[in-house]
């Protein structure tokens, strides 16, 4: 059986880090195993292609169960299946989320507040501007904000600022309210994943194994202690050991699936699928939460060719507005941008709206005891009725910048929904058939100090020894932001937890 001090399930983008950080103490053997392909199409190195991408051969594509909120619609909940992750098939907007997101963390676990975080968001990134104590300088990623520039994107940043938002130099700085050119994951034109990050300049290390296309069916116990994993390879089935620890790096919905297979999740679940009952962790594949994201879409005057994408972020501020202002994020984009169940203009552009503090909550479940099956998600999206609310205020905001005189030149009428879409009951019916997934899914295998959490706060899984949770799922509650930039932050803060209290397994000791 081959072993290695670490086996790190998930080359997404918390393994890419985690697989680069603890290959940099040469006494470190590390396995990083991933599902997916070692590559992508031609169409993942540019940024604006991400779309067509999604239900790909590199996504997971789960499907959502029929979600009642939503008119008892499934909707594609994209998940990259590939090295990088979904750093290799998102939109590459790399932003943080508030201090006061992580400060809040803090109520699950002591170390997870933002000054405790901050440190993690520098040492990720080399930032092209911004106040150097609060942005990295030297890290792997490299973020900036777009060098292009199009009228009509200039002018949907005029238009939100004329709605009465500040505006803001870095949204990911001192002050991260308010209208800002989002920062994207892109050098020299090229999207820049974890996987190009992290993982391009360890791949020779001798200390390094990366294998792909191996799919993780089974953790392995020795009575509550892992001792490896068990993979799908193209050899079949194969068992890797790991001499220290195994880190689930699956993401939101391949953590908490993984883990169920395993025997560690909800006790009646668990028996009902025949599946024996290892640790009987009620939260694991609870707590599912996902942003959700609409849009008000219009149709330029004429016909001409389309412009290229540009983008602004509208973080209205949590104090300013409304009592629920904070909780909306809108992304205004120079061109029609709409659920493919929807019909619209060629030609236009999008204010998009995400509610980014949802209060609805979902599962991950398994679908029976085969490791194999895609496990049943349900995110419940807008399940509860101030969600709704504060969709259908979203609706509001988003038309308010985009009616402003600054696109008056731009703009021949609004497409979707359309003007006569005004009362309460037209709004919601408008968001059962426009909203989509964010593509954000955290929160299956949250972290805390309390007994209830499934990881303790350095991620340590309870009630086993030698396995960690290190994605999205570990996120306790949250942020009103895209999730990339935190998921790095968090993996670079495991990879230290993880080397601190490294102790090699020595040989047992002889009686005399």
């Amino acid at each position: 059986m081959p072993e290695f001090d670490y086996v790190i399930v998930g080359a997404g983008t918390a393994g890419c880090v985690l697989a680069a950080r603890l290959s940099e103490n040469p006494a470190n053997e590390v396995l990083l195993v991933e599902a997916g392909r070692p590559s992508g199409p031609e169409a993942i190195k540019t940024w604006y292609l991400w779309p067509t991408l999604a239900g790909s051969d590199i996504d997971w594509c789960h499907w959502t169960e029929p979600q009642p909120g939503l008119a008892d619609t499934r909707l594609l909940l994209s998940q990259g299946k590939v090295l990088g992750g979904s750093s290799a098939t998102n939109g590459t907007m790399h932003v943080r989320g508030r201090p006061t997101d992580y400060d809040a963390w803090a109520g699950f676990a002591q170390g997870w507040d933002h000054a405790s975080l901050l440190p993690y968001f520098r040492r990720s990134e080399t930032a092209s501007t911004g106040n150097p104590e609060l942005r990295g300088t030297d890290g792997p990623m490299r973020v900036a904000a777009l060098p292009l520039r199009t009228e009509l994107g200039e002018a949907l940043h005029r238009a939100a600022i004329d709605a009465g938002y500040p505006e803001t130099d870095d949204l990911n700085g001192a002050h991260p309210d308010g209208v800002g050119r989002n920062e994207h994951n892109v050098v020299a034109g090229v999207r820049q994943s974890a996987a190009d990050a992290y993982l391009g300049p360890a791949r020779d290390r001798k200390n390094l194994t990366v294998l792909t296309d191996a799919t993780a069916r089974w953790l392995q116990f020795a009575y509550r202690r892992c001792t490896g994993v068990l993979l799908q390879t193209a050899d079949g089935l194969q068992s890797f050991s790991a001499r220290i620890e195994v880190v689930v790096a699956a993401g939101a919905i391949g953590s908490p699936h993984l883990l169920m297979a395993s025997g560690i999740g909800p006790a009646d679940h668990l028996t009902e699928h025949g599946v024996p009952v290892l640790v009987d962790a009620p939260q694991v594949g609870s707590n599912l939460y996902d942003h959700v994201l609409s849009g008000v879409v219009y149709q330029s005057p004429d016909e001409s060719s389309p412009q290229p994408p540009q983008t602004f972020v509208v973080r209205p501020p949590g104090d300013a507005g409304g009592p629920h202002h904070g909780d909306v994020l809108m992304v205004c984009v120079s061109v029609p941008n709409h659920s493919p169940a929807l019909a619209g203009p060629i030609n236009g552009y999008t204010i998009a709206f995400g509610l980014m503090r949802p209060l609805s909550r979902g599962t991950v479940r398994l679908a029976n005891a085969d490791p194999t099956q895609r496990p049943l998600v349900n995110p419940r999206y807008l399940s509860v009725r101030e969600d709704i609310d504060r969709m259908i205020q979203g609706l509001r905001m988003a038309r308010e910048v985009g009616d402003q005189p600054a696109l008056d030149a731009w703009r021949k009428e609004e497409a979707l929904p359309g003007p006569d879409v005004q009362n309460y009951d037209d709004c919601l019916r408008y968001l059962q058939r426009s909203a989509t997934p964010f593509f954000h899914p955290a929160g299956t295998c949250r972290l805390g100090d309390d007994p209830n959490s499934v990881v303790d706060g350095e991620l340590r899984l309870r009630g086993v020894e030698g396995v960690r949770v290190v994605d999205a799922s570990v996120m306790p509650a949250p942020i009103c932001a895209n999730t990339n930039a935190t998921v790095l932050a968090i993996a670079e803060r495991a990879a230290d937890l993880i080397d601190d209290s490294r102790v090699r397994p020595g040989p047992t000791p002889t009686r005399h």
